[in-house]
């Protein structure tokens, strides 16, 4: 007994591929052959929003407006560097221009009445193909002398690089470092930008959404698996 998608006599779905692993022209869609869903597994059926990020509107709640005042007193340019103030889901996000994320850390961990004195992570997400400016940095900051958490987010294009903030915030040292690694981001002024976790000759940065599917044999238990553009297709 054989399972077939589709209407009676049509191919299989994926027939036209000549890998299940084969990267479709959106990231969003028609992995492993899947078509018409926003699934990206290529298993389920499922389709994920996007909703728009806007601006929150005063008074945002909490500590949030502390903060923001504090930070407006503090550096007089805060208008030129803010793009958008967002609390969501109990969170403040200041969503920065590039050019002004260090002097704005700067500013959050030195002030008296903001002391984020801590950057506890430094992450990145690929927006490919809904944000014409993919790249979005987001660091996460901690005040341990009033316990608050602040989220700043930076947004760049492909090729644009970010000021590094590790005179500022040391502990974005290898963060930064892997976000290169990973997706290729330059931060201009690091100490020692190279790879951290993939082999220095490696080519490509493997968690863009355009970098091509597979990968390398993987050994377990004696049995080699082959990398994904290479296993066979099932339809």
């Amino acid at each position: 007994m054989s399972i077939q998608s589709g209407t009676e006599g049509s191919a299989p779905v994926g027939a036209e591929l000549g890998a299940p692993a084969q990267t479709p022209p959106s990231p969003d869609k028609g992995m492993f052959g899947v078509k018409g869903t926003g699934d990206v597994s290529g298993f389920g059926r499922l389709t994920r929003p996007r909703p728009a990020v806007f601006s929150s509107p005063r008074p945002y709640g909490e500590y949030f407006d502390d903060v923001y005042d504090a930070l407006e007193e503090a550096y007089p340019a805060l208008s030129e560097a803010i793009e958008k103030v967002v609390v969501d889901r109990a969170e403040l996000t200041l969503h920065v221009r590039a050019e002004h994320i260090v002097e704005v850390c700067q500013v959050m961990r030195d002030d008296a009445a903001l002391r984020f004195e801590l950057c506890s992570s430094v992450d990145a997400v690929d927006y490919l193909g809904s944000d014409e400016r993919r790249f979005h940095i987001a660091y996460q900051l901690t005040s341990m002398t009033y316990r608050r958490r602040v989220r700043l987010e930076v947004a760049v294009a492909d090729g644009v690089t970010v000021p590094s903030v590790t005179r500022v915030y040391p502990t974005a040292d290898w963060q930064e470092r892997e976000i290169y690694d990973m997706f290729g981001v330059v931060f201009a002024g690091h100490p020692n930008l190279t790879r951290i976790l993939m082999p220095d000759d490696w080519e490509g940065h493997p968690q863009r959404k355009d970098y091509p599917l597979g990968g390398v044999p993987v050994e377990y238990k004696g049995a080699e698996i082959p990398p994904p553009d290479q296993r066979r297709v099932y339809q």
